[in-house]
């Protein structure tokens, strides 16, 4: 199957590359980086990276010797889909999930190799260290004392719209070829977001076809690319996509494997901001304009403006949560908020 066109890709700056000698020099690099960036064969002495160039059947069975036996997870789409997962006509989900066993979704592929329409199938963020064995420990980029979580992402031909992630992200090409294309976090205004609430995969996404850009219904697209970067990763790369930077994600070949490391930089004990997002839209958005304003003004009081302004007058003492959250004023900030919502 030929490869699809890039009309847009040619034309956008490419994802900065860097290079490290080390895993001190890795650590010191991800410490620092607020921009995305590149490193050619960082993982390319990964056993799955050598499978993989073997042959696709070869880097099946290679995950296969190691998968456990627990039903996986596995999205499907239709013929003529096109590796598009997105939304139908009706804004529901334009491919189906089910379960199966992995040797039999890898048979399922076998069998579509050589059709020229074939289904595409798509394995998400699948825990690797809960669904094999000795799969990551044998394939791990060292981290240092981060405490990622490791998820190995499995598929046909794909493509998979522009969202999103609180974490950072180290994903890494082991099977197949990857296309990423990234925007700074503020060009959400101009990558018309569909809903927050019913989404392919948990994040809002662009609604925009990267493919076939509509520029009549999506104006503002055009400023979003003039601040796109593209990378094209080979087996054995790396990018590297900070907290918060949209990415529209492509597998290139016929058969695609990825795995990727996501950390926060803040401790897990702390809540996720889009929890919040969704709180606020419940019980703020839809108040009279003056009450919003309000409303505004508060949360710019303390939360975004916060300084010592907001405390200083309180004896140290009886700050609560107005204080440096901790794992124990964390913990009776989330179980009042539970009893709250829970009304």
């Amino acid at each position: 199957m030929a490869e699809r066109d890039a009309p847009i890709y040619d034309r956008l700056a490419r994802v900065p590359e860097r290079t490290v000698a080390d895993t001190a020099g890795l650590d010191a690099l991800l410490h620092e980086a607020r921009e995305p960036f590149v490193i050619r064969g960082l993982v390319a002495d990964w056993p799955l990276v050598a499978e993989g160039k073997r042959s696709a059947r070869a880097v099946r069975q290679y995950l296969l010797d190691r998968a456990r036996d627990r039903p996986f997870t596995v999205s499907i789409g239709p013929p003529g889909h096109d590796g598009r997962f997105f939304y139908d006509a009706n804004m529901e989900m334009n491919f189906r999930t089910g379960t199966g066993k992995l040797a039999d979704i890898f048979a399922g592929i076998d069998k579509s190799e050589d059709l020229d329409d074939p289904r595409a199938v798509y394995l998400g963020s699948v825990d690797m260290a809960g669904y094999f064995d000795g799969l990551g420990e044998a394939n791990r980029v060292d981290l240092g004392d981060r405490e990622p979580l490791e998820s190995i992402w499995i598929g046909t031909r794909t493509r998979i719209a522009a969202h999103n992630d609180f974490p950072d992200n180290l994903a890494c090409c082991a099977a197949g070829r990857r296309r990423f294309t990234l925007f700074p976090p503020g060009e959400f205004r101009n990558l018309y977001l569909g809903p927050i609430d019913n989404t392919p995969a948990g994040r809002a996404i662009s609604m925009v076809d990267f493919e076939r850009p509509d520029l009549a219904a999506h104006p503002k697209f055009v400023e979003a690319m003039a601040h796109a970067l593209t990378a094209e990763l080979e087996p054995g790369d790396a990018i590297f996509i900070p907290s918060m930077w949209w990415h529209h994600v492509e597998g290139l070949a016929d058969f695609n494997i990825l795995v990727n490391y996501w950390w926060r930089r803040t401790p897990a004990w702390l809540g996720q901001p889009q929890e919040a997002l969704n709180h606020a839209i419940l019980a703020i958005r839809d108040l009279p304009p003056e009450d919003r304003a309000i409303w505004r003004d508060l949360f710019d009081h303390y939360v975004f403006d916060a300084d010592s302004g907001v405390t200083d007058h309180i004896p140290e003492a009886g700050r609560s949560i107005l204080a440096p959250l901790t794992p124990e004023s964390a913990g009776r900030l989330r179980a009042f908020l539970l009893r709250t919502l829970s009304r």
